[in-house]
This record gives C-alpha cells, sequence and structure tokens, in this order.
C-alpha cells in the first residue's frame, strides 16, 4: 500500500485514530491547523532568541516535517520544530563574538553528527543509546543546557522591561498550569500573546520607555546605550510584503537566507545539543509508541537521523534547528488522532505562513520585555527536564559515581568554567561541561554496576 493511502475512519468517541489511518478531510485540515497552533509559540520564540529568522524558521518546519514522515515511512507521527537544545551554545558563539553564519555552521555539523548517530542506531539498535549516554548522563547535560541560559535572560531580555517580562511570565505560569485542557498546552503561545497586549498599553499609558536594545544606539565602543523607544514599533511590519520568501537582514547584518562558515571552537560549543536531540526523538517514538500500542523501536534510528538530517537543511540556508514537539504529542494525547495525514496538513499549512513576510515580521517585532517573560520560564523548564529525566529512569543519587561523576561538569557548565588548550583555542560553558560530565561518569563507572554500599547488592547505574 502506497504510504499516501490512509484508511477513512469515523471513530467512536475515546476511540483512537492509527498513524495509517485518517478522519475525512475537513475534520483532518483542522487537526493539522491545532498542529500548527500548538507548535507556534516556541518555534517563533527560539529563533528569535538564537538571532535567527522565524519566517525562515516556520518555514522549513514545514518542510522539514514532511522529510521525517518520509523518513521513518509514515510509522512516527511528529511534528518538527525549532529546538530549544542549542540556544545555550548559540549565545556562547554571539558573546564570543560570531555571526548568525556562524551559528548555523556550527548547527549544520551537529545536525550531520546527529545524522550519522541515527544511522549507527538504525543498523545496530536502539540500546547502544543508553550504553553511551546512559539516562543519568543525559539528564545532566539537559540540565546545564538549561541552567546555561541564566545569564541571557538577566542581562538581555529581562532589563529591556522588567514589569512586562514579569506579568508575561506570571500569565504564561498560569496559562500552563491552570488553563484547561488544550489551552495550557498553547501556554507560550498566549502569553506572546499577552505580553504583547500589555506592551501597546504600557506605551499607550506610560509612554516610551528608557533601556538597552541589543545591536541600537551603539557608542563608539561599541556598547549599546539606553535610550527612550516605544515597546512596540511595527515599522517593519507596515515595510513587509504579504507573499513573498522570507528576506532581508538579521540584527547582525547577515542575510536571513545565508549560507554557513565554519569553526572548531563555535562547532564544541553547540554539539552538547546533540545529546538533547537524542534524548527528545528517543523520547518521543517510545512515547507515540506507548500511545498507539505499536513497537516503533525499529523506527528509532529512522527518527534521530531523519531529524539530524532536517537540522543540517534547515541549517544550510540559515534556518533554525529541528526537533520532536512535546506539545504536539500533547493534542494526540487529548484527540486520540495519530493520523499522519494531520501532520502533513500541518506542514503545508507552515509553509504558508512562512512565505508570509508580514506574518513573519510581527513576531520579529515582539518586544524585549516579553521574550524576558516567556524565556525566564521555558529556559528553567529545559533545565528541569533533566531533573525529569533523572527522575524517571531513578538515577540513584547515593551511589557515588552518579552523584561525584556528574558534579563537576554540572558546575563547569552552567558557571562557565574556560579550560585554556592553546592562545586560539579553548573549551568553556556547556561545552566544557558536556565533556567532563561523559568523561568522568565513564572512568568510575568502570563496569557499568557497583555494589551498594547499604545492602551489599549490586546495583545498575542508571
Amino acid at each position: 500500500m502506497s504510504m499516501f493511502k490512509w484508511e477513512v475512519v469515523d471513530p467512536q468517541p475515546g476511540e483512537a485514530v492509527a498513524p495509517n489511518q485518517r478522519l475525512a478531510w475537513g475534520k483532518t485540515v483542522g487537526l493539522g491547523a491545532q498542529h500548527v497552533v500548538a507548535m507556534f509559540g516556541a518555534t517563533f520564540v527560539f529563533p528569535i532568541v538564537m538571532g535567527l529568522d522565524p519566517n525562515l524558521a516556520i518555514l522549513f518546519s514545514g518542510i522539514c516535517t514532511v522529510l521525517f514522515l518520509l523518513v521513518c515511512n509514515n510509522k512516527v507521527p511528529s511534528y518538527l520544530g525549532t529546538s530549544a537544545s542549542f540556544v545555550a551554545g548559540v549565545a556562547a558563539i554571539r558573546a564570543q563574538g560570531g555571526d548568525s553564519s556562524d551559528v548555523t555552521g556550527a548547527i549544520l555539523v551537529s545536525g550531520l553528527v546527529l545524522l550519522a548517530v541515527g544511522v549507527l542506531v538504525h543498523f545496530s539498535g536502539a540500546g547502544m543509546i543508553n550504553k553511551v549516554l546512559p539516562p543519568a548522563v543525559t539528564g545532566a547535560v539537559v540540565m546545564l543546557i538549561g541552567f546555561n541560559l541564566a545569564p541571557v535572560v538577566a542581562t538581555i531580555y529581562w532589563p529591556q522591561d522588567q514589569w512586562v517580562a514579569l506579568l508575561t511570565a506570571t500569565f504564561m505560569v498560569i496559562a500552563a498550569c491552570l488553563f484547561p485542557g488544550f489551552w495550557s498546552r498553547i501556554a507560550v503561545f498566549l502569553a506572546l500573546i499577552f505580553g504583547y497586549l500589555i506592551s501597546w498599553l504600557f506605551d499607550g499609558v506610560f509612554g516610551m520607555i528608557n533601556s538597552v536594545l541589543p545591536g541600537q544606539n551603539v557608542d563608539a565602543n561599541g556598547v549599546a546605550q539606553p535610550f527612550d523607544h516605544d515597546r512596540v514599533t511595527w515599522a517593519g511590519v507596515k515595510a513587509a510584503d504579504w507573499v513573498g520568501f522570507p528576506s532581508g537582514k538579521l540584527a547582525d547584518g547577515v542575510d536571513v537566507v545565508h549560507g554557513p562558515s565554519f569553526s572548531l571552537t563555535f562547532i564544541l560549543l553547540v554539539l552538547p545539543g546533540v545529546i538533547a536531540l537524542i534524548a527528545e526523538n528517543t523520547g518521543h517514538v517510545k512515547a507515540v509508541a506507548e500511545m498507539t500500542g505499536e513497537n516503533l523501536d525499529p523506527y528509532m534510528g529512522r527518527a534521530i537521523g531523519a531529524d539530524g538530517a532536517a537540522t543540517a537543511l534547515a541549517s544550510l540556508f540559515g534556518g533554525s534547528p529541528t526537533t520532536t514537539y512535546a506539545e504536539n504529542i500533547g493534542v494526540m494525547g487529548a484527540t486520540r488522532v495519530y493520523s499522519t495525514a494531520a501532520y502533513y496538513v500541518a506542514a503545508a499549512v507552515a509553509v504558508l505562513l512562512g512565505l508570509c513576510p508580514k506574518f513573519g515580521a510581527i513576531v520579529s517585532a515582539t518586544p524585549g520585555g516579553v521574550l524576558g517573560g516567556i524565556t525566564v520560564v521555558l529556559y528553567g523548564m529545559i533545565g528541569l527536564v533533566g531533573a525529569k529525566i533523572w527522575v524517571e529512569n531513578r538515577v540513584d543519587f547515593g551511589n557515588p559515581v552518579n552523584m561525584v561523576g556528574l558534579a563537576a561538569g554540572i558546575i563547569a557548565g552552567v558557571g562557565g568554567v574556560t579550560l585554556k588548550i592553546t592562545n586560539d583555542f579553548s573549551l568553556s560553558g556547556i561545552a566544557l561541561g558536556t565533556i567532563l560530565v561523559i568523561v568522568y561518569f565513564h572512568l568510575v563507572n568502570t563496569r557499568g554496576a557497583r555494589s551498594d554500599r547499604t545492602s551489599g547488592e549490586v546495583t545498575k547505574v542508571l
């Protein structure tokens, strides 16, 4: 049977729709649009905080979703949105003077590494992942990636408008935890709208704000100085076309659509994000398998490799890295519709949105205070996902292999410790932290198990 033939079903309430089935096209289109809304907030926010173009990001999210579905033979329903795993590495690249082409070059290499891992997993089996990257290590790396972003919020976004940031963060926390059903799953999107409205209201009531905007009002030493400005400025929105390919310049002067450049130093800064992507894709496949009741282990390598290929493809043209989205898993869990047909519709909708420059300009004009409120929550959530991995896998911190073996890497990564190797090359932050986590853990976990000191029993190290 062709991949593009789905069995049309009309399920009873509560009855699941399998990946190879679909509802009537009218309902399928509605579900596809719902998946776009679910991924919308994060997919647009993360390119902005990485200094990349949100229109190009959503355009490639649609293209890359189709690529993922094809590689996985329509067996793994998934939407590929913008990955947060590289945000910390990108911040480090820009802090060291790198521009957007350096960013996309480093991410492209990471995508190719992820693709190679996917191919290896496909032919050797999914078990190898836990041998090299057990949950103890994966959780530590994800944690240091998230918490390493704290200074970005504190020094760049939050100071632009602290009160808007505080109100936006408060709204996002309430929306994510207290709003019913589907509305809680699009808390980022709702917070984006809320922050926009609050900023517009503050402009009307309090007038301009005096704060620093990165890259604007720069003095002779290249340092941005505070100045009076509106919170919401739509000059770029008015100038943007309704229909067209993403174009123009990014904030650092690099073209929106651009080719990558490569630096070993910058590549090492973002490579730890590959570990997070492996964990995300593995978790996604396992979650879908549990929901659908199908054995998807044979597609684990395909899913990882497809995400790597998608990340490399998007970065080749200046786009953002991709990953599977938990938000869309939530939609599937709520609707019990796992039809891959809905994801093809979602991809088509995303491509159409990506070809509307005016729509992207609206998102690009998001006030800094709004981003401060959203990112202070999102970055913390990324870090806590690492703790979630530990809890779900029952990592035993009474065991010194886990406690001591991971400690140094986490502090080095979060604290920005630097190891100078030559005058032109050094390791710092998440790059150094990840290396220490992996090396120290495997250095002391020589047999993969050790005696429990209290019971004398042999306990598997997770």
